[in-house]
């Protein structure tokens, strides 16, 4: 329950902050993980995603402050973070379908969508796959991508950088150098609270590569999760690891980084698992 309690924690947070600047390293502070995977969970576990859950949010908000409050239009989007008159007017329409100068009109459609409240819901029909392991520190080297705020640009750039390496091939450079566990090319998100983020494209080796970023794995405790089927596939996994396996495991998200391993990187029809680093739920 406390993996649950995190989450409305976090919904507690943005809630108190959408008229500021919403902090999302505090997000995953709150919840004990990285904010890039807290976008990710959030994502899986919301079907929407954060950056467009705030803008519902704050438009919810607007909406009321135009036609309760009589406040001027200039005043609203500035309370809600938008120093320019079009591009609230936008996220406005986004959200309603209609101009913030229509609100007052009597007999008005909008839409309002309140804060969202996480629980726990029963499901597990389909069986998953999984082991505990305990594993010391690990060099991995490759190349990496400083991962955005927002994760939808990350789901554009870190697809990008996957082709790019396959194409001019790096990918296959890294692969010669791949000799220790876990063996596969991986997909790793760092973890430093101090540092920005990255995503590494990389493999797991004891020798140093000087042609090459390289990235200290911290030891943790992992729930590995292994799956098959194309590329798309690996995020439904996510998804029901985050949502059906994590909140009832007896496990909660630990400090550390993601890891992707790819045995077979094949496209349409990839072998894969999925690393998740947890400690123990305290009594």
């Amino acid at each position: 329950m406390q993996w649950i309690e995190r989450l409305n924690h976090a919904i507690d947070y943005i809630e108190e902050h959408l008229t500021e600047e919403i902090d999302y390293a505090q997000l995953g502070k709150i919840t004990c993980c990285s904010s890039y995977h807290f976008q990710r969970m959030f994502t899986y576990m919301a079907e929407v995603s954060l950056s467009e859950y705030i803008r519902r949010r704050r438009m919810s908000l607007a909406a009321v402050d135009i036609q309760n409050r009589n406040l001027k239009i200039i005043d609203v989007a500035l309370k809600y973070g938008y120093s320019s008159p079009t591009a609230f007017n936008r996220a406005f329409q986004s959200v309603h379908g209609i101009a913030p100068s229509a609100v007052r009109k009597q007999g008005v459609s909008l839409r309002s969508y309140p804060p969202i409240k996480f629980t726990i819901t029963v499901k597990g029909v389909e069986e998953m796959n999984y082991r505990i392991e305990s594993k010391d520190a690990f060099r991995i080297v490759g190349v990496s991508v400083p991962l955005s705020r927002e994760l939808e640009k990350n789901f554009e750039v870190i697809p990008s950088k996957w082709q790019e390496i396959t194409e001019n091939g790096v990918l296959n450079q890294l692969i010669g150098m791949m000799n220790s566990s876990p063996m596969g090319v991986l997909g790793v998100c760092s973890y430093n609270q101090d540092e920005p983020l990255k995503y590494y494209i990389s493999v797991a080796t004891d020798q140093p590569q000087k042609d090459f970023e390289e990235y200290i794995v911290p030891a943790a405790t992992w729930a590995i999760f292994s799956g098959s089927g194309p590329n798309q596939s690996i995020q439904e996994l996510e998804r029901r690891i985050l949502t059906e396996w994590l909140p009832t495991s007896g496990y909660e998200y630990g400090n550390g980084a993601d890891v992707e391993v790819y045995i077979n990187p094949d496209p349409e029809n990839a072998q894969y698992e999925i690393w998740i680093p947890v400690v123990q739920k305290q009594n």
